[in-house]
């Protein structure tokens, strides 16, 4: 058993070593903090989506600017898509759950707003139509996904692809990256505060 836990933390640690060394991705989560910053500048809002374990992320990341993160400030315009269930449920049964989210974003989205997307395969149907959706209406897709990036790959403006195949592992890393994110993206809106 301890072996096996050794395994799984290791595991953990080897992506994110990875990660670390990846002077692309270190330069790509730098300009998606200048690019979100200036979608919340300009009055426009950050929408996420996913499903699974990728969903609880994605609401877990929007509360984090419509929330606080470290700062007492204002909240910043960010939502999770899927947290609607009377929406989500109707849409579903009246629909198909491949539609879940485009047809919300076609509802709300505006151009100029930003549109995430968690997928650790990166060919979630309804996110991938979503990103569609989006990329109609002006908005700017970033795509979380594991290595290969899957169809999100084609239709990412910006595609944070994390180097592994193991959705346990992508996952987490998904959630350090959203959270240095949030921190850097804090601190540039509002100031470093102490």
């Amino acid at each position: 058993m301890l072996d096996k836990i050794k395994f799984c933390i290791n595991e953990s640690v080897t992506v994110k070593s990875q990660l670390l060394k990846d002077e692309r991705m270190l330069q790509l989560i730098s300009e998606l903090v200048d690019v979100i910053v200036t979608i919340f500048r300009n009055g426009n809002h950050i929408y996420f989506c996913g499903n699974g374990g990728s969903a609880a992320d994605a609401q877990h990341l929007a509360a984090e600017f419509s929330g606080r993160f470290y700062i007492n400030r204002e909240a910043l315009p960010a939502e999770a898509l899927h947290c609607n269930t009377s929406y989500l449920t109707a849409v579903a049964n009246d629909y198909t759950y491949d539609v879940i989210y485009s047809r919300l974003i076609r509802g709300i989205g505006k151009k100029g707003d930003m549109l995430i997307g968690l997928s650790t395969s990166g060919n979630s149907v309804n996110i991938v139509q979503a990103f569609d959706t989006a990329r109609e209406k002006g908005m700017v897709t970033v795509g979380f996904t594991g290595e290969g990036g899957g169809l999100l790959k084609e239709r990412s403006d910006y595609l944070v692809n994390v180097p592994s195949s193991n959705t346990p592992r992508i996952q987490e890393a998904h959630m350090l990256i959203g959270h240095t994110i949030c921190q850097l993206v804090e601190e540039k809106y509002f100031g470093k505060q102490e």
